[in-house]
């Protein structure tokens, strides 16, 4: 069975009121009355769940074995920076994102971006793809059974956030371009919190990579072939844990 995002404070002592939206998805999965389900508060809380009453909009349940449960978190922080793509591919990239375990989107208006959003008359669609793109964070924790919220950073330009002050990260841009492989650069350093930059479509301009350079990015490759702006975050993020968490690889084998 699923999780079930129910935004905290949580108290074990007395039943706890569910969101109209957790309602309708458990009218959905058919939970019945005195029937358990997980629950999750977005930041590392988990417990059970015995649901009390159920009507059209809202519900209660009794919560229990309370307890915090990140283990599916890394200990280095991954961070997707993704040029604007269009279309519906910034759902699936942030969908994905999720899924494969970064823990960081910050999604980034580029030379070579399709959608534009970080003129001052497009603030109101700015803001309703931001709402949207965290609905999509929610489902997808809900899917992938990760109990922290990946947090989404405002849209901004390139340069704004090179100018960022970031923590300290080893920071990539890759680029089908460059002459160093993602694989030689993660052997060649220990687990640390990483920053991976994709491009739009079209990748990143001259310009661009430029900047990035002097903003202490190496601009690095994935191979031979020359992946979507969809793809390539995803695979990147996957080729980071493959190489960093052997104990992952170890539990798989």
């Amino acid at each position: 069975m699923p999780q079930f995002y129910l935004p905290g404070p949580w108290e074990s002592e007395k039943p706890t009121t569910l969101t109209p939206e957790v309602a309708h998805h458990l009218r959905v999965r058919r939970i019945q009355l005195g029937e358990s389900f997980p629950v999750f508060d977005g930041m590392g809380q988990v417990a059970k769940g015995e649901l009390l009453s159920l009507s059209n909009k809202f519900g209660q349940v009794q919560l229990s074995e309370i307890r915090i449960d990140t283990h599916r978190e890394t200990p280095y922080a991954i961070t997707l920076a993704q040029g604007l793509a269009g279309g519906d591919k910034m759902d699936w990239i942030v969908e994905k994102a999720v899924e494969t375990g970064a823990q960081i989107i910050a999604p980034m208006q580029c030379e070579r971006s399709i959608l534009k959003l970080t003129r001052s008359s497009d603030l109101e669609r700015a803001q309703k793809r931001s709402a949207h793109w965290e609905a999509i964070i929610q489902a997808a924790c809900e899917q992938c059974d990760r109990t922290v919220f990946a947090t989404l950073e405002p849209i901004q330009t390139f340069e704004s956030y090179l100018k960022a002050d970031l923590k300290p990260a080893l920071r990539l841009l890759l680029s089908p371009e460059a002459t160093k492989s993602l694989y030689s650069v993660l052997i060649e350093n220990d687990p640390q919190d990483i920053v991976l930059m994709i491009g739009p479509e079209g990748g990143h301009s001259p310009e661009e990579e430029t900047l990035a350079l002097a903003s202490g990015y190496q601009i690095v490759s994935l191979g031979e072939r020359v992946l979507r702006t969809e793809t390539a975050g995803i695979v990147a993020i996957t080729v980071v844990h493959s190489i960093w968490n052997p104990e992952i690889q170890n539990r798989l084998k």
